[in-house]
């Protein structure tokens, strides 16, 4: 990836490797189970890199005052069960347990820290910019027993803080393999992907659907931009269909403060840009716990819009398959109830057997993606959920940017500090 370092340009074997990952997993609550280890299987490639380091991982789980943020050992055990390889844990991230157990590594050791957002300067402060990370204590303390940072935390990639973005002017920062993937296999959907091309927006968080589409329309290269699910609940009301006041409020609720700038985008859409829109035909709704399939015509109802309908999914397949490259993000319906799931099944179908590029947008697509076991199918299955709606959207990336001004410091410098470059 140009501007910043990677670990193609590197050998690292001996030093002491900071690694920042982004594992952060759905948990069983009262076991504390992981139920997904997609995220960690995800970095595999990058620590089997780096096997001749003392490699020292940093990771979260959740935020405080969720149900699911724990301690990391759940993920140190499944880590360490994944590569068979041994895996310490502490629990602790910059005190002196943490800093003597990292100086107490051999190469070839892991060690995973605990959560790092169980540490106020990484979660309980805000910071207005990249600099102002690099001024936290923690980062002090770690770059004390550390010769070089590696992120492959890309989930985070849109998010600011010490851990994340300020090591850049005080260590190498250098891609991992799992960030240089995402930002290579996304680059296809934003930069002359093979045409046509067509954008499949789903999900509850019309949102941020609406962004990846505005930036889609203005980079001049989409020939079809399909609205599902949630998304394109709203734009039928955006287009003049009555949806009903349930499902209306359902969207009112959801945007909260977000929702007159979507429902603005959600218009502009409409008015500017209707001979691209994909929106659905027919839906399904609930009533009294039964699938019930109504057409645009029997608009408003009063019940909730759960899936699209057969039509729909009949229009959007040959769409699907004449197309030379597909972008997919947003289940089309509420999928975890298994009279909802049909137009989501349908559509992950229609898009493993495509014969073009196939880009899975992270998050709940990633998910079922991965536990229907047809990720081989897609030509890139991003791990992120919001940070690759942010990439699409062409929003600012802090972690990017903080990789892109280590280089600026540092490619010049590495074998002055004691790395070898390749």
């Amino acid at each position: 990836m140009e501007g910043v370092l990677s670990l193609s340009d590197v050998n690292l074997d001996g030093l002491t490797v900071l690694y920042r990952v982004d594992v952060n997993s759905p948990i069983e609550p009262s076991s504390g189970e992981l139920l997904d280890d997609g995220r960690l299987r995800a970095i595999i490639p990058t620590i089997e890199k780096l096997s001749k380091t003392k490699l020292v991982i940093l990771g979260h789980q959740s935020r405080p005052g969720k149900s699911d943020f724990t301690d990391m050992s759940a993920h140190s055990e499944r880590l360490q069960l994944i590569i068979n390889r041994e895996v310490k844990y502490v629990s602790d991230i910059c005190g002196k347990l943490a800093i003597q157990s990292i100086k107490d590594l051999s190469d070839g050791e892991i060690l995973f820290l605990d959560n790092v957002r169980m540490n106020e300067e990484e979660y309980g402060k805000k910071y207005k910019s990249n600099e102002d990370t690099e001024k936290a204590s923690i980062i002090d303390t770690l770059v004390e027993i550390a010769d070089v940072y590696v992120t492959d935390a890309f989930a985070a990639s849109h998010r600011r803080s010490p851990t994340l973005t300020g090591f850049a002017s005080k260590i190498p920062n250098i891609c991992g393999l799992l960030m240089e993937k995402e930002i290579d296999g996304l680059r296809i959907a934003l930069h002359n992907p093979p045409r046509p091309y067509i954008s499949i927006l789903g999900g509850a968080k019309a949102d941020d659907s609406l962004r990846v589409a505005n930036n889609l329309i203005k980079k001049g290269f989409i020939d079809i931009v399909a609205f599902v699910g949630v998304a394109g609940n709203m734009m039928l009301w955006a287009a003049g269909h009555d949806i009903g006041e349930i499902n209306k409020n359902f969207i009112r609720d959801n945007l909260g403060d977000e929702f007159d700038n979507t429902w603005n985008h959600a218009s502009n859409l409409i008015s500017k840009h209707r001979d691209l829109l994909f929106l659905p035909s027919d839906l399904a709704i609930e009533v009294d716990e039964n699938r019930v399939p109504i057409s645009l015509d029997d608009l408003p109802t009063d019940f909730p819009i759960y899936d699209i309908g057969i039509q729909t999914l009949m229009e959007l397949k040959p769409k699907i398959k004449q197309s030379g490259c597909i972008l997919w993000n947003g289940p089309a319906s509420y999928f975890e109830l298994p009279k909802f799931a049909f137009g989501t099944i349908e559509i992950l179908n229609m898009c493993s057997e495509a014969d073009g590029i196939t880009i899975i947008g992270g998050g709940h697509t990633s998910a079922l993606v991965n536990q229907r076991g047809v990720s081989k199918f897609m030509t890139h299955n991003s791990t992120g959920g919001g940070s690759t709606m942010s990439f699409l959207s062409g929003e600012r990336m802090p972690v990017i940017e903080a990789l892109k001004k280590s280089y600026s410091i540092f490619s010049d410098k590495l074998s002055q500090i004691g790395i070898n470059s390749k």
